[in-house]
């Protein structure tokens, strides 16, 4: 491996970004120097080769109407940055990393010799394309150039600084678009389910790996005490979790929030300095896809309405299969008491299949009780 090579990835593997990557038509020797260099295990979270048509349309949801294209490349970028979402470590910055290429092959090429690669990231999109000069290269020289721009790109995403040595020539000069969003346009594509969630990070920074995330759910309209010592309590049961609050900004029988609403609710946690993640899942089936392995804090009135087949079109099979699903992720629940119609109720007096009983666990009502709700709170406020 070439110093700089070397160089590069040893920066990129010390910078706590972590990227899915998705490559077609390319690029392959980019994945080699990025695995061979210890340290990858913390910042390559997963690779896909999706080289035939089906496995492209699968990845995507759809075929593209050009494989080698900026459009498929961003297309890419965007899905493997919502599965790194999904997979990354607690805390950590993530990208999704596309690439597409038609380089030189075993038969002549009518049309050009020539690769994108795109990355994305929370607030920025920013896509390369480079035509190289048919003739002027084999398969594998023209596959590293292209491994160059692929690691120049997640170098960027990390925001580090890195020698590129790419050898492409004055006709070769690659094109460049960047698109940066705001926080109103990140808010509205998770809305508009383009991107799954949003992570606001206000806590105090940490050294402590965890292994999972530690989510309290609900629509903290508005945050109060209650919830604080909720997450406090939970997190003290559960230390290998990364404590976070979470509010979808889709509701299953309401309209979706608005954008202002939604930074409104998010103020608090700012002031209160806590992460507080934004959501487009209300139902936790989907919750759990979204953050596979988590531990969910939830009340014993949720936990009931979890079990019951009601929910579930009144089918009892349905309800199993669905929460087994969940199981199968590594989901867990925490449970504290809550009153169900005008009765205080913990865990242990909830009837809970025996299947699904062990991934439900009990915060004891010594640790936690506190007969507040926000609903209560908006009544006193005239809200």
């Amino acid at each position: 491996m070439e110093t700089w090579v070397r160089a590069a990835v040893e920066a990129i593997h010390s910078s706590r970004a972590q990227a899915v990557i998705y490559l077609a038509g390319g690029a392959s020797q980019a994945l080699g120097w990025l695995l061979s260099v210890p340290g990858a295990s913390g910042s390559v979270l997963e690779v896909v080769v999706p080289y035939s048509r089906a496995s492209m349309a699968q990845l995507l949801g759809k075929l593209p109407l050009q494989f080698t294209s900026k459009q498929a490349a961003e297309d890419m970028a965007l899905a493997a940055f919502n599965r790194a979402l999904k997979l990354s470590g607690p805390g950590l910055q993530v990208m999704g990393v596309g690439f597409t290429g038609s380089l030189a092959s075993a038969r002549p090429k009518h049309g050009d010799h020539r690769f994108y690669v795109s990355t994305r990231t929370q607030n920025c999109l920013r896509t390369s394309h480079v035509t190289l000069s048919k003739g002027l290269r084999s398969r594998e020289e023209e596959d590293k150039v292209s491994s160059c721009f692929v690691l120049k790109a997640i170098a960027d995403a990390c925001r580090i600084s890195a020698t590129i040595q790419s050898d492409v020539q004055e006709p070769e000069i690659p094109k460049e678009s960047v698109e940066q969003f705001d926080e109103d346009q990140e808010l509205q594509q998770v809305i508009d389910g383009q991107v799954c969630m949003k992570v606001y990070h206000f806590a105090d920074p940490t050294e402590k790996n965890f292994d999972r995330k530690l989510i309290l759910p609900g629509s903290f309209n508005p945050l109060h005490d209650g919830h604080l010592r909720l997450l406090e309590v939970a997190s003290s049961m559960c230390d290998d979790g990364f404590p976070c609050f979470e509010i979808s900004a889709i509701n299953a029988d309401k309209p979706p929030l608005s954008i202002a609403e939604i930074k409104r609710r998010v103020e608090q946690f700012r002031k209160a300095g806590k992460n507080v993640i934004i959501s487009n899942q209300p139902y936790f089936y989907k919750k759990a896809e979204l953050f596979p392995g988590s531990a969910f804090i939830i009340g014993a009135d949720t936990a009931a309405r979890l079990v019951n087949p009601k929910y579930y079109g009144g089918d009892y099979n349905r309800m199993l299969e669905i929460l087994l699903e969940c199981k199968s992720t590594g989901t867990t629940f925490l449970v504290g008491g809550r009153e169900i119609e005008g009765v205080f109720k913990v865990l242990e007096e909830l009837n809970i299949p025996t299947e699904l009983k062990d991934m439900f666990i009990s915060i004891p009502e010594e640790k936690f009780r506190i007969d507040i709700s926000s609903t209560e709170l908006r009544k006193k406020q005239g809200l």
